[in-house]
């Protein structure tokens, strides 16, 4: 069955070829495209820069994002991993689109105490795609998990969502080739187990 698949795409090196990244974006694309599945892609380094989240109501630019998540059966962020968290730019974009009450609201149980409803996106899917540089083992299996984990309390604890992800480890210049292809491999398979 055909699916929306809305990406949002924050690498800085985002045309064809130009980065990793922008390699697994690309493969992604073809092979949901050969399914049939259907694509509305943002390049967050494209577009108009989002201001830092002030807390004010937002914009046309904001209100038009969110539009695009509601119409996507399934939404997917992509970022390389910098200082343990995403890019500045998709940290910014994921700041001022998934507030309350759109995203999720509150509900009271007692004084100041309470828990998350999820709004507009719950039981959509968000595929988290990170890539981290770091080689060593104790960075990769411990440390380079927490902005995962970060992410998926946000689009599953706060706004309902079922949560996949996309990781890759050790993505460094000079990647083999066999390396590589692995890595794409697991792009296709992912695509073909959307649902």
């Amino acid at each position: 069955m055909s699916k929306q698949i809305l990406i949002i795409f924050g690498h800085n090196n985002y045309k064809a070829g130009s980065s990793f990244n922008a390699a697994v974006r690309d493969s992604f694309i073809d092979e949901a495209k050969k399914i049939g599945h259907k694509i509305d892609l943002v390049n967050i380094y494209e577009e108009k820069q989002i201001k830092f989240w002030d807390g004010e109501k937002p914009n046309e630019q904001i209100l038009n994002y969110r539009k695009k998540l509601e119409q996507a059966d399934i939404f997917m962020i992509m970022s390389p991993c910098h200082n343990y968290i995403m890019n500045s730019a998709t940290e910014n974009f994921i700041a001022n689109v998934f507030t309350p009450p759109w995203s999720f609201s509150y509900k009271k149980i007692i004084g100041n105490w309470g828990y998350p409803v999820p709004n507009a996106l719950k039981n959509k899917t968000a595929i988290i795609s990170m890539t981290y540089g770091g080689p060593s083992f104790f960075v990769s299996a411990i440390i380079q998990q927490i902005p995962r984990r970060i992410k998926k309390m946000v689009f599953n604890g706060l706004c309902g969502m079922k949560v996949k992800y996309l990781r890759f480890y050790e993505v460094l210049p000079n990647m083999p080739k066999e390396i590589f292809e692995k890595h794409m491999k697991k792009v296709r398979k992912t695509v073909q187990q959307l649902q």
